[in-house]
């Protein structure tokens, strides 16, 4: 299978166990939603997977990656070089807040241009070309005139798509989205998860979709895992889990978070 296999992941901090053995698949060309309450460890797995789990944290079990042209056997035992070229490259990261992963102080084309040259060898020109090309594509409205901007210039639904833009720029095969809607109105929420279902149907990404509300899930999501202290309780089709749960978590989880899909995003997917 071409994607992500997390199996037992366990991250201690502390003396506490954040992550308690998280087994959780996300395929190619699947979009894999991750639901759980506050303090579940949906976040901190996403973290985890892409080694950015906090200073001190202690992590055991596998992380087995393959798109079809690279595997990657465990991605936890890689050395920090290692797992730097397969960042950004291989399997990329999408934060709920995008001026996580924007630098304010550069230009949205200096930004687009460094991450390309520096991942894929492009000569200035050709990556300002193909900078361009992924404005386009995540429907930055005036590419052109978008690279020359600063992050503070645009608003924030316009930002989640440039640091979209940025997250897809070297073709990984891995996408995680951490909360990626959480700070937008409804209606710009729509666009980006609408971006985010095209993007993974297009590209056969494998997207690990973290998110606390079901509406979100019932968008775009094909199947979800459900989180408690640190662990799945319930993994399955996305129909079967949000209409039909099986634990009495998932059905308590089911009845208490927002759960109205977000206008014009997918109602109809089964």
């Amino acid at each position: 299978m071409t994607g992500l296999e997390i199996r037992g992941l366990v991250l201690e901090l502390g003396g506490r166990r954040i992550l308690d053995g998280v087994d959780v698949t996300v395929p190619a060309g699947q979009v894999t939603g991750l639901a759980g309450e506050s303090g579940s460890g949906k976040t901190m797995t996403g973290l985890t997977v892409m080694g950015l789990q906090p200073a001190g944290g202690r992590v055991t079990g596998t992380v087995a990656y393959d798109d079809g042209e690279v595997q990657v056997p465990d991605l936890l035992a890689l050395r920090p070089g290692a797992l730097n070229r397969m960042r950004g490259r291989r399997i990329a990261m999408v934060f709920q807040d995008p001026t996580a992963s924007l630098q304010p102080m550069l230009s949205i084309g200096t930004q687009l241009t460094d991450h390309l040259r520096h991942h894929l060898g492009l000569s200035r020109g050709a990556a300002r070309t193909r900078a361009a090309e992924l404005l386009e594509r995540v429907r930055v409205p005036d590419p052109e005139a978008a690279l020359r901007r600063y992050p503070h210039q645009f608003s924030g639904g316009q930002l989640q798509r440039i640091a979209i833009a940025v997250a897809i720029a070297c073709e990984p095969k891995v996408l995680i989205a951490d909360e990626p809607t959480t700070a937008l109105d409804v209606t710009v929420q729509a666009g980006v998860l609408r971006l985010l279902r095209e993007l993974t149907d297009d590209l056969g990404l494998a997207v690990l979709l973290v998110t606390h509300d079901l509406g979100v899930m019932s968008a775009v999501a094909d199947t979800v895992a459900v989180m408690r202290h640190g662990a799945v309780v319930e993994h399955g089709p996305r129909y079967q889990v949000i209409r039909e749960p099986r634990t009495d978590y998932a059905k308590e989880l089911v009845e208490s978070l927002p759960h109205t899909p977000p206008p014009g995003v997918g109602e109809d997917r089964s």
